[in-house]
């Protein structure tokens, strides 16, 4: 009965840690793939857990995107985010791990589950469901402030009485600095106002020609829906009271703002 107990007070306390530490940390690095999932589904999976992350209050970051230097020199100021997937006749399950530099599970969600046949639909809503039970809050160390430099004073000489001269000044010239290319592309659809009809499982957006040019599938998440067209696969999404299609493009993450009537 004392060891039942001990191994039971053990289990609370390290859960309790692992919770707690995820605050500690800033920042989240998204791999290119998650290992147990077919190329098929990839770019979702990416999209999604990025999106999820930073909704719950992480900096998020693509593997292979620019960081910023603190995150950049030193991996281990970041978490790394992965995913873990059991399919069985019935339901789809995904548990969301975030692991330190050295590997180790910092984090280890629920399993997040679906009854969906479709795998778009499944993995949606099972990852969503996963993400359900994370509490975060930063708390953790600031981020690395310039350390002040000390320099020795020097004996003070007597000051020479010289003429003061003026001198016309320059204005500076704009050093050039070449910025870091954004992890997101953010483009407006020219396509002008798209018209939601409905279909049996979501929306079909056309234009005035008229023309299909998303369709859209419905998600447990509301204003969330799974989109494609003939050259893209992706979500559609509401941030504040506008309507965006993102979706993966020769490995960049592309935006496209969208001008939806329902």
């Amino acid at each position: 009965m004392k060891r039942s107990f001990l191994v039971l007070f053990l289990f609370v306390c390290l859960s309790g840690y692992a919770q707690s530490t995820i605050n500690n940390y800033k920042y989240v690095i998204v791999p290119e793939k998650f290992t147990q999932f077919k190329g098929t589904y990839q770019d979702l999976l990416k999209s999604l857990t990025k999106g999820l992350l930073e909704d719950k209050g992480f900096t998020v970051y693509l593997e292979n995107a620019d960081m910023p230097s603190e995150v950049a020199n030193n991996k281990c100021q970041a978490l790394n985010a992965d995913l873990l997937q059991k399919s069985g006749m019935l339901t789809t399950e995904i548990t969301l791990l975030l692991k330190d530099c050295r590997g180790n599970v910092v984090y280890k969600s629920n399993a997040g589950k679906s009854r969906e046949k479709d795998y778009n639909t499944a993995y949606n809503m099972a990852l969503r469901d996963a993400f359900t039970g994370v509490s975060y809050t930063y708390s953790g160390p600031a981020t690395e402030a310039a350390q002040p430099i000390v320099t020795a004073t020097a004996p003070e000489k007597p000051t020479p009485v010289t003429t003061a001269v003026a001198v016309p000044v320059k204005p500076p010239v704009a050093a050039s600095v070449t910025a870091a290319q954004p992890t997101e592309t953010m483009i407006s659809r020219p396509a002008g106002t798209l018209y939601a009809q409905a279909i049996a499982n979501g929306y079909q957006l056309i234009d005035t020609t008229p023309k299909i040019v998303l369709t859209l599938l419905k998600t447990s998440a509301e204003n969330y829906y799974i989109a494609s067209n003939a050259d893209a696969n992706g979500i559609v999404l509401k941030k504040g009271e506008e309507w965006f299609f993102e979706y993966y493009k020769g490995g960049k993450l592309v935006s496209e703002k969208l001008l939806v009537k329902f």
